[in-house]
């Protein structure tokens, strides 16, 4: 007697073949998960290493480190992005020097004036004819008088002015230095994405490895 056997089902003819790509269907979802809940708390911590170095950064600034997920392709492995789209970060992460003709405000350090703002002050004091340069210790210096048509374009001016100089009351039409010319800023390097996100890469590792033996 001769017995003929057939498996049906999952192992089945073309079964198979439909198991494993549900199956690698169902890893690459579970991968692509882990990678974007890591990836948030990557940037996170990113972003907490922002703060320290730039102490007077803006939330905004802070926000546009983020993390984001490319799978689109099927056909290719998802890949993991960290970074900003801010263009000027990377200066701050190489170092490096920028060359150009710039006017640089004389505030506190711990004091950030805008570019607009500070283009706006210009821009005023210029159109009032209260700007000029004079020559200090070698440094080209913009300065304004204390004018009351200025009052407003001045406001932080005059406060620094009183703290550097120690008194109360500026005279009117006292000199105020407003900025330094230079023509060239050189700036050291304050922050290391590739060090930051590569202490983390364990735990996408491992978060990878474990969505996968979950699956």
């Amino acid at each position: 007697m001769n017995l003929r056997l057939t498996a049906g089902g999952l192992l089945g003819s073309g079964g198979f073949d439909a198991w494993q790509e549900n199956f690698r269907r169902s890893l690459r979802t579970d991968v692509v998960k882990a990678m974007r809940e890591t990836g948030k708390e990557i940037a996170e911590t990113v972003r907490s290493e922002m703060r320290a170095v730039f102490k007077t950064a803006k939330p905004s600034f802070l926000k546009s480190m983020r993390s984001k997920v490319f799978d689109s392709k099927p056909d290719r492995l998802p890949a993991l992005y960290i970074g900003s789209k801010v263009p000027w970060l990377g200066l701050h992460e190489q170092g490096g020097s920028i060359k150009d003709r710039m006017l640089i405000p004389l505030l506190p350090q711990h004091q950030r004036l805008g570019r607009k703002a500070f283009a706006r002050v210009v821009r005023d004091l210029t159109d009032s004819g209260n700007a000029f340069f004079v020559q200090r210790d070698g440094r080209t210096i913009l300065m304004a008088e204390n004018l009351s048509a200025n009052s407003r374009a001045l406001t932080r001016f005059r406060r620094t002015e009183r703290e550097r100089s120690g008194v109360k009351r500026l005279k009117r039409g006292q000199e105020i230095p407003i900025a330094v010319f230079v023509r060239q800023v050189r700036l050291r390097r304050r922050f290391d994405l590739t060090r930051t996100v590569s202490r983390d890469l364990r735990r996408l590792v491992a978060a990878i490895e474990k969505a996968s033996t979950s699956t």
